[in-house]
């Protein structure tokens, strides 16, 4: 199946997909591709009027909610809204992320912006809505992963990067606590269980909204080092197709890691990703999940 293209994708009438940051990039091309094939999508999203003007473009049905992942009270608020009118939720991408390579900035929760919406926002989301997840018949929870994670290190005596901080160094530590907790919410999945399937995808290098904004503090010269290192990547639209696939193929694995599979997987046709030694090492799979649970209130399996 490594030529797997969005065409594959089953239909997906009757069922509800709930995908994050959906108002550009991976998100945008999730949700449109999810609609087209006749999912309920809900774009759940920091800007709501951005959020109105891309769904009014997405052919499907589609509602926006507002969430901004920074802040564990809209996701307390957006989790609380959606299980009322949403009480089975047959998919969760957790696909908005932020790259900040200026000076450290915290969220409203007073954590790295960096971990706390790649991580903690979605960790707190997925733990409120698990009940829903698992009223559906076959759910998935789709974690987005990055190459990054490969060079990464968790330190948890700082794992808010408190001390020293380098803002690529925290971005990769993101990621690589995002794949650690979707590994481990795999095993506890199916220790318990669960009808509820986890999996992860990267996008290997592709072009998104990101890539500007991680340079703008730099002025000029970062809009050059965004405009020269887009040459490398690959269009959004490829990009998606790992969590596409991870989404929704039919026979897809809990725990399952999928990604371009050329270049050392920065771009080409989607096939099964490598993880890091670090991702997938219970221990620190439980230290981590306890360190998640302890920072957002949420507890869940």
């Amino acid at each position: 199946m490594t030529g797997w293209t969005a065409d594959r994708i089953p239909d997906q009438h009757g069922r509800v997909a709930v995908v994050t940051g959906a108002n550009s990039g991976l998100g945008l091309v999730t949700a449109t591709e999810l609609a087209r094939r006749g999912a309920h999508v809900v774009l759940a999203v920091r800007d709501t009027a951005a959020g109105e003007r891309v769904a009014r473009g997405i052919d499907g049905d589609t509602e926006v909610r507002e969430l901004d992942l920074a802040s564990l009270d809209s996701v307390r608020a957006f989790a609380a809204g959606l299980v009322v009118d949403h009480p089975a939720i047959d998919l969760l991408v957790n696909n908005a992320g932020v790259v900040l390579l200026g000076p450290r900035r915290t969220s409203a929760d007073g954590f790295e912006l960096q971990f706390a919406t790649n991580v903690l926002g979605h960790f707190a989301l997925t733990g409120l809505l698990l009940d829903a997840l698992a009223a559906a018949r076959a759910a998935r929870v789709v974690g987005l992963s990055s190459i990054t994670h490969r060079n990464a290190h968790l330190d948890f005596d700082d794992l808010l990067f408190e001390r020293d901080y380098r803002a690529a160094a925290a971005y990769g530590r993101s990621k690589l606590a995002t794949t650690v907790l979707g590994v481990e919410l795999d095993r506890r999945l199916r220790a318990a269980g669960s009808p509820i399937t986890a999996v992860l995808a990267h996008p290997g290098l592709t072009r998104t909204n990101l890539t500007p904004r991680a340079w703008e503090h730099r002025g000029r010269s970062g809009r050059l080092i965004a405009r020269l290192g887009l040459l490398a990547t690959q269009s959004v639209e490829r990009g998606a197709l790992p969590q596409l696939r991870a989404a929704t193929a039919p026979g897809v694995r809990g725990g399952q890691f999928f990604g371009p599979s050329r270049f050392w997987e920065t771009s080409g046709p989607v096939a099964e990703a490598r993880f890091s030694r670090d991702a997938t090492d219970p221990a620190v799979g439980t230290r981590l999940w306890a360190a998640a649970e302890r920072l957002t209130g949420v507890a869940h399996l």
